[in-house]
């Protein structure tokens, strides 16, 4: 028997058994159960849920046929506001623990739906079939739906089910990448073991809804954006507008400094509050796609496509506002060591992962302290959740 004490990042839960640490996935705190352990990394034992002897009152029960089978989600056997709870409690403990210091301000979260919210998918190809993969394997779980993704994207998984059998489907692909803007769709191969012949489009183009060749044009706060394949861009659909307007705040001035700009979802609303802005992105798909996005803003609006570390090290006057998006590496030493140089008067961090952002805010507390900050949950039913932190020059 283990006893859960609590939920760690990761999606597993944490009991000790003997003093030894246990993390299972598909329990809650507070809750009895029964597990089966192997050996994992150092003195952890692996554990796998065999019964709950003791359910929390938080337990809910899985609206996805093939929840703990496909390893997309990790918290649909809590109820929607336990999932948040615990999210917050997560990032306190790791700006303690990995950051060093504790954060005692109240930490407001944004939040929307929490199904049918995605708008891009990876879908995996074995032997005529087509999923998702299963919890920490490479194995295919395969599915005819997916809760958490929108109405257009469970459309082409099923009109890519139906395909499966027929001989223009090419055995050689392994991972396609699909994205929506509830209007058009289009496809990114992902992995295949040889090229995908350009008829594999115009064949798709036949019966996936809303199919798309080029680029997509996605509206979202207040703006259209180009989007390329291959460029990133937020995948929850309900909260693109919150997370913007939660990172523009009522900042304006004079000059702006956006780092992993992307496709340009900061920069341009940007634009509109401050006299020059300068966009960095290193990704040859989004570059071109934010120059497309900024094309009408020019003079105001400037873009280089350069790595953030390099720009930082050429760049001798500072910005008064500095934006960055980092990917989930956070930003890095040598990149927060140039903004302390830099010292400009605000900065706002939008982090996709709590260690990477408690490590690199042990760095700018060094020049900065937090005014605010906020967890935005990007993605209902996971671990995963996004962090937006406004700092203050000391």
């Amino acid at each position: 028997m283990l006893r859960i004490d609590k939920l760690v990042y990761g999606g597993d839960a944490l009991g000790r058994r003997n003093g030894q640490v246990v993390l299972t996935p598909f329990a809650l705190p507070g809750e009895l159960v029964s597990v089966e352990t192997r050996p994992a990394k150092g003195n952890i034992l692996r554990g796998w849920v065999k019964k709950v002897q003791e359910p929390s009152t938080e337990r809910a029960t899985p609206v996805c046929p093939y929840f703990t089978k496909c390893g997309g989600c990790h918290y649909q056997h809590a109820s929607y506001p336990f999932q948040l709870q615990w999210k917050e409690s997560i990032l306190r403990e790791t700006l303690l623990r990995t950051g060093g210091f504790e954060y005692d301000s109240e930490i407001p979260i944004l939040s929307a739906e929490p199904w049918g919210y995605r708008n891009r998918i990876q879908l995996h190809f074995s032997q005529r079939k087509m999923g998702f993969r299963r919890p920490e394997s490479h194995e295919l779980c395969p599915i005819e739906s997916c809760t958490i993704s929108s109405p257009r994207l469970n459309e082409a998984i099923a009109a890519f089910n139906s395909k499966l059998r027929r001989p223009e489907w090419p055995d050689f692909l392994q991972s396609l990448e699909v994205f929506t803007n509830e209007t058009d769709v289009h496809l990114n191969i992902i992995e295949s073991n040889r090229p995908v012949a350009a008829r594999f489009f115009t064949w798709c183009a036949g019966f996936v809804p809303g199919f798309l060749q080029g680029s997509i044009e996605y509206k979202a706060a207040g703006h259209t954006f180009r989007i390329s394949r291959g460029s990133f861009f937020q995948v929850n659909r309900f909260l693109i507008e919150a997370l913007v307007a939660e990172v523009l705040g009522g900042y304006r001035g004079d000059s702006v400094l956006d780092l992993y700009a992307g496709v340009g979802l900061f920069t341009v609303p940007l634009a509109e509050r401050f006299r020059r802005v300068a966009a960095v992105e290193r990704s040859a798909s989004a570059f071109h796609d934010l120059e497309q996005n900024c094309a009408s803003l020019a003079p105001r609006v400037t873009a280089a496509k350069t790595a953030t570390e390099d720009f930082l090290a050429s760049l001798m006057e500072p910005p008064q506002l500095v934006v960055a998006d980092p990917p989930r590496t956070g930003l890095g030493k040598d990149a927060a060591q140039h903004l302390l140089r830099l010292t400009p008067e605000k900065m706002v961090i939008v982090s996709c992962d709590p260690a990477t952002l408690a490590r690199d805010l042990r760095i700018l507390r060094q020049g900065y302290r937090i005014d605010r900050m906020v967890l935005v949950d990007l993605f209902p039913q996971t671990y995963h959740f996004e962090t937006v932190v406004h700092l203050v020059r000391n």
